[in-house]
């Protein structure tokens, strides 16, 4: 057996190097491994604890800095105590002990506290909850459960029948603790460990530390510093290995707790640059590189990137004087090099030579999908995704080794300006460390976020070796000899694959052979018609030649010495190597603008994407490669020749090989609304991974805005159906990609059949007011079964601000030089009525990051208690959660450092949208007159070819229209007009439909008014003169004043007048009842309770209550008399139990158990109790106070509990909190109190959580 085992693994595909070279120049130049140069690694932090992130090779510190930009770690720590007898009272309400070896000066600290589980991952967080109920929450809890069950079984056997009150409320006590359990059991949430945070000034430097012990014992915490000053940092247990590390800003008054958000960052620093050395076939790329690890994945928002966290962090970049930054983040965006966000980045490039490479993006196969920033800023250096036969090998466990290939979801270009989109690939897949606290040493991540490191650390070898020689460069002769340099992949598309697979022994030679060209401080910006190439995919500017403006912009540092500039001479060979692009035949270049025209004539073409680039030589020079590059992308698409079906075939069987991309291109026909793909298998023995990818682009629009993208597996013989909307004459492009590690080939056909229903108005805009709205529907292509449905499924509250501040920020928001940031914060209100998901944004700002002209933008919602419950940025559909009914605050802060901008937004609208119980559907007629009259909807209607079909959409009728929504309010959802074929799977058959839907807002009017007196109008004779109107009012009035003045002396005032005015003696109850010093007067309020209660003729309103209908004429009248009776007698009754309870549990505290006033107070209680169960639920809320307390009287203390949790589900706040701890403990429930303690400080925080 041992003879057939191969022992020679292939180690190096597991990290890969030999792809791009750089082993190869490791081995030929050892100690250029990235020493000298400092990398800063923009991502969802980096764990200083990982292996091989200890040192560089020749012994440095690896990681320099770790820095948090997003704000998710800060903690305000502007509260400043002083110790008492060694000791602090923190924040968490823990007692914390002072170390007497530390050394304070000041003898002040400032404190804070912090919710560890905000800065856990997912994955750790989940598995210490996991851990922490095992351990801590299970064994007492079962304990306890199985007690109460027990107990509950002997009363069933003693008392099978229960008769008497006092035995119901006994069993109902038991059965009580054994739901609480039970419930408790389900709605188990761990709130992680809460730490308190102390930071100090020890004469030297501030100090920090965290309570990890959450027990108050400082000397068992390590004590850190400021990362920077000594490269500190702490594990914060031994379970779960998550390391930490600090920064303290504001002299002492903000801490930062730096951790990683995820895995990602980690494993994309140990591929740029992590050291093993004593297994070295593990390292990085770049093993002598340094690190700065820079937090931009904000952890409140799973460790999305936010503006204001990658501006903090070009700003430290430059104050580290980085040389390059990793960034494998990127969003789509609208439109490509421009925003605050790439401007920054931009300006760390040109003017402070910061070389800039970030994945080109993970969206593919189809065109033009690179990402931002990385493949649509002219700036950075963008990275597509390679994939090796010894990677496949390694790191896939593949059976055959297939050729090197694109990944398949690699994002490809061009821009939709023109520009290429990806610059460079390489290996996009690793086998890497990851964080501690994820248990592993390593794991395989595949992405362009593996293939930017990897380059990264590729491009620090050759900066590595620049430095060691002496030769000069910038951010753009590094750039241009990567580009010239890198090798093309056979096979592989250049949209895909950029310029080639970086070298890097090629592009140092490159770079240290034209060292000295006169080009080597200049950057040429290149401009075609506003964009930054030629794209041409639309047929209608493809009918005849376009000839095109060039600018050809030399761009100098601001630190170029102008002789430098004066001197600038080049005579410049323009070439096209195809005979569709006519050029001139030479430029003349200098320190200005020079622009040229172009021709580029399509016609002859056929159909496809067509690539090639109008390049500019040195002609003294030709050998170093183009100067500038203008790079022409023609898009061919072909016109749908069956005008009766509308259906592309593809004509014959297509072979698909591992990896393959077919790309058809059509010009969508004018009418079409919704396309349909088929796609057959013709293999009978392979099953193939697919993926269909269909883009549609237009200007100022991002390519997921017309995108539909579907990942399937077609088995032998079996078929696929997908639909999916399309723009009228709008070229799609319909992307075919086999995955690229499906082995074995698939042979297919397919369709794409065009369908069209075009509705007179897109966007439909319905007000409740207008009762009848009408819309004519087309078939413009063929015929077409109409069949209208609208849903309206989310409501939308409009909020307008109740406060705006706009205040500078500090030091880490300053932009070099000297340039200050500001934030406007805006805060509304908003009341949630009941529970349901909300999904709150600005409608203004979203959707925009990179491309956004203000910095950022970050909301925070919290509940009444200041507890943050969400927080979301610029993208809305990725933030929704379920909220409570209750009260919110929503903080947005605006970010930008011209204030001017800040005040233009100080009145901007914020919306809260929220999930509709049920969907909500608009009714349809084919007629106005079946809409007024109610008659028949519209069915299934077969629509001619040109035919209108017109459809009337009627308002929602008042009762459907959710309560939640008030005017100003509106609903939204969507209509569709096509007949929907169910979505269907049978034998080898499948379909899915998505159909093209338009978008509906319903906006709500106010509603109808309710007619007073039941309708009728007042009798004459009951009208009162106005004397004795303005008597009655005064009388209402004091009454009003008794809560706030001497109430016994206006009580006894207006006693002697009115002696039977009920709402007289409910006013003395309630001010007695609610005075601050109620204990005191209890006696009182028994008296005054009785009064009330003795206004109330029980009988008569018993008598009243028990009518099935009442005939009389005032019948409406009575019924409110009665209703107002039937609350004053449930109110007073309630409030003299409550006092008389209030008594015993004096009684209890004090001296007096077993005494005859206690023992009538008993008797009195459960009198009360009796009686109000006559009246009322007993866990009626207006009751269910008494009822807890009677429940504690009577040494119940399930009953107490489940009466305490109602009163705190409907006022969640501290004091009813410390309630029901008190009463778990009083039942003997420690674990269920020790667990609601320690959420006190997170439900109950000092102040709001810092942006």
């Amino acid at each position: 057996m041992a003879a057939i085992v191969d022992h020679e693994f292939p180690i190096h595909g597991l990290l890969p190097k030999r792809e791009t070279g750089a082993a190869a120049f490791l081995a030929k130049y050892p100690e250029y491994d990235g020493r000298g140069v400092t990398i800063a690694i923009l991502d969802t932090g980096v764990d200083p604890g990982a292996p091989g992130l200890q040192h560089t090779s020749d012994g440095r510190p690896k990681i320099v800095d770790i820095i948090d930009t997003t704000g998710s770690g800060d903690v305000d720590v502007s509260t400043v105590v002083e110790p008492k007898d060694g000791e602090i009272a923190g924040l968490s309400g823990r007692t914390l002990k002072i170390p007497a070896s530390w050394e304070n000066p000041t003898g002040r600290y400032h404190i804070g506290v912090k919710n560890m589980y905000e800065l856990f991952p997912k994955q750790l967080r989940d598995r210490t909850q996991k851990e922490k109920k095992e351990k801590t929450w299970d064994p007492p809890h079962r304990v306890a459960l199985a007690e109460a069950t027990r107990k509950l079984d002997e009363f069933d056997t003693a008392h099978p029948n229960p008769t008497a009150q006092d035995e119901k409320l006994q069993r109902e006590d038991l059965q009580a603790q054994v739901d609480i359990l039970t419930s408790q059991e389900k709605k188990y949430s761990d709130p992680g460990p809460v730490c308190d945070c102390l930071v100090w000034h020890d004469g030297n430097t501030w100090r920090a530390v965290l309570d990890t012990s959450e027990s108050g014992d400082l000397e068992s915490c390590t004590v850190l510093a400021s990362y920077r000053e000594h490269q500190q940092y702490a594990t914060f247990s031994q379970l779960d290995m998550f390391n930490y590390s600090v920064n303290i800003y504001d002299e002492g008054k903000v801490l930062n707790i730096c951790a990683n958000g995820g895995a990602h960052g980690t494993h994309v620093a140990c591929i740029a640059a992590g050291n093993f050395p004593d297994d070295p076939e593990r390292n990085g790329v770049a093993p002598g590189a340094q690190i700065v690890a820079i937090k931009i994945g904000d952890s409140r928002l799973s460790t999305m990137e936010t503006g204001s966290a990658l501006i903090r962090a070009m700003i430290a970049v430059i104050d580290q004087k980085c040389d390059l930054v990793n960034f494998s983040y990127g969003e789509a965006a609208h439109w490509p090099d421009k925003g605050r966000v790439c401007d920054v980045i931009s300006e760390a490039v040109n003017k402070h030579r910061v070389i800039f490479v970030s994945s080109a993006g993970n969206n593919g196969p189809a065109l033009t999908t690179v990402g931002t920033p990385g493949g649509t800023t002219s700036s950075i250096i963008g990275v597509g995704a390679f994939v090796s036969p010894e990677m496949m090998t390694a790191e896939y466990s593949l059976r055959e080794k297939l050729p090197s290939n694109q990944y398949t979801w690699s994002s490809r270009g061009p821009t939709i300006d023109g520009a290429l989109g990806v610059s460079i690939s390489a290996p996009g897949g690793a086998i890497a460390s990851v964080p501690n606290w994820t248990l592993r040493g390593s794991q395989l991540m595949n992405g362009t976020s593996m293939s930017s490191p990897n380059a990264c650390g590729g491009i620090a070898l050759v900066l590595s070796a620049l430095k060691a020689t002496g030769v000069a460069y910038t951010p753009y002769t590094v750039k241009t000899a990567l580009e010239n340099t890198a090798q093309k992949v056979e096979g592989v598309e250049v949209f895909a694959q950029g310029h080639g697979v970086l070298q890097v022994e090629k592009a140092f030679d490159h770079l240290r052979q034209h060292a000295d060209s006169a080009e080597r401080n200049v950057r040429f910006s290149v401009a075609v018609n506003g964009g930054r190439g030629v794209h041409l995919r639309q047929a209608l500017s493809q009918r005849k030649p376009t000839e095109m403006t060039v600018s050809i912009e030399p761009v100098y540092a601001e630190d170029i010495d102008a002789n430098e500039k004066i001197a600038l001479s080049i005579h410049v060979s323009l070439v096209s190597e195809v005979p569709w692009v006519h050029v001139p035949p030479c430029l003349e270049l200098m320190n200005t603008p020079r622009t040229f025209v172009i021709k580029v004539d399509p016609r002859g073409l056929r159909e496809g994407a067509h690539y090639t680039e109008v390049l500019g030589y040195d002609i003294s020079n030709p050998h170093k490669g183009p100067l500038f590059r203008v790079p022409v992308t023609v898009v061919r698409p072909e016109t749908v020749q069956d005008k009766v079906q509308y259906k592309v075939t593809s004509e014959k069987e297509v072979t698909f090989k591992p990896g393959q991309v077919h790309r058809r291109f059509i010009d969508v026909p004018l009418g079409a609304t919704w396309a349909e793909f088929t796609i057959q298998s013709l293999s009978p023995e392979t099953v193939g991974r697919f993926i269909l990818h269909m883009v549609q682009l237009q200007p100022l629009s991002a390519y997921r805005t017309h995108e539909s993208y579907k990942f399937f597996n077609l088995t032998e013989l079996g078929e696929v159906s997908y639909t999916c909307p399309v723009l009228e004459g709008v070229t799609v492009e319909v992307c075919l990609a086999r995955w690229w590690a499906s082995l074995g080939e698939v042979n297919v056909n397919y369709s794409v059949t065009f369908h069209g229903l075009q509705p007179s108005i897109t966007t439909l805009n319905l007000h409740a007011a207008d009762g009848i709205t009408r819309v004519d529907v087309k078939s413009p292509l063929k015929h077409e079964d109409v069949q209208p449905s609208i849903k309206l499924e989310h409501g939308v509250c409009p909020l307008r601000p109740s406060e705006f501040k706009i205040r500078p920020l500090g030091d880490r928001d300053v932009l070099p030089p000297n340039r200050p940031s500001y934030e406007l914060v805006l805060t509304y209100n908003y009341h949630q009525t009941k529970t349901c998901e909300v999904t709150p944004h600005c409608p203004t700002l979203c959707d925009l990051l990179y491309e956004s002209d203000y910095d950022s933008q970050l909301w925070m919602l919290f509940d009444s208690n200041k507890q943050l419950m969400g927080s979301g940025d610029a993208y809305p559909h990725q933030y929704n959660f379920k909220l409570e009914k209750g009260d919110y605050t929503i903080k947005f802060q605006i970010r930008h450092e011209t204030k001017d901008l800040l005040e233009k937004l100080k009145d901007l609208t914020f919306l809260v949208q929220y999930k509709l119980p049920n969907a909500l559907s608009l009714d349809v007629y084919p007629s106005k007159s079946n809409a007024l009259l109610g008659k028949a909807k519209f069915g299934t209607q077969r629509c001619g070819i040109g035919v209108t079909a017109p459809m009337f959409i009627t308002s929602l009728p008042d009762d459907k229209v959710p309560k939640a929504a008030s005017p100003g309010h509106y609903l939204v959802g969507q209509i569709s007009y096509a007949k929907a074929e169910p979505g269907k799977k049978t034998g080898k058959h499948k379909k899915k439909t998505d159909m093209a839907t338009y978008p509906v807002h319903y906006v709500i009017s106010a509603p109808p008014s309710k007619p007073k007196n039941g309708g009728k109008d007042k009798d004459k004779k009951d009208e009162k003169d106005p004397q004795e109107e303005f008597n009655e009012a005064l009388r209402d009035f004091k009454i009003q004043w008794m809560s706030k003045l001497d109430s016994k002396a206006i009580y006894e005032e207006l006693k002697e007048l009115h002696p039977n005015h009920l709402p007289l003696h409910v006013g003395r109850l309630q001010a007695l009842d609610n005075d601050k010093e109620r204990l005191k007067q209890l006696d009182d309020i028994i008296t005054a309770a009785d009064a009330v209660i003795g206004q109330v003729d029980t009988a008569e309103l018993a008598s009243f209550l028990a009518l099935k209908a009442d005939t009389r004429s005032d019948a409406a009248t009575i019924k409110v008399e009665m209703e107002k009776k039937k609350a004053a007698l449930i109110d007073a009754v309630c409030r003299k139990g409550s006092a008389a309870a209030d008594r015993i549990l004096q009684a209890l505290e004090g001296d007096a158990v077993g005494s005859t006033e206690m023992v009538k107070d008993l008797a009195l209680v459960k009198e009360t109790f009796e009686e109000l169960l006559k009246w009322a639920e007993p866990m009626d809320m207006k009751v269910v106070s008494f009822t807890m307390k009677h429940a504690m009287v009577s040494s119940q203390y399930g009953r107490a509990i489940r009466a305490a949790q109602k009163i705190l589900d409907d006022k969640p706040n501290k004091e009813n909190e410390r309630k029901c701890i008190e009463l778990y403990r009083k039942v003997g429930w420690d674990h269920v109190a020790r667990h609601s303690e320690r959420w006190l400080p997170v439900r109950y925080p000092q102040s709001y959580t810092l942006f």
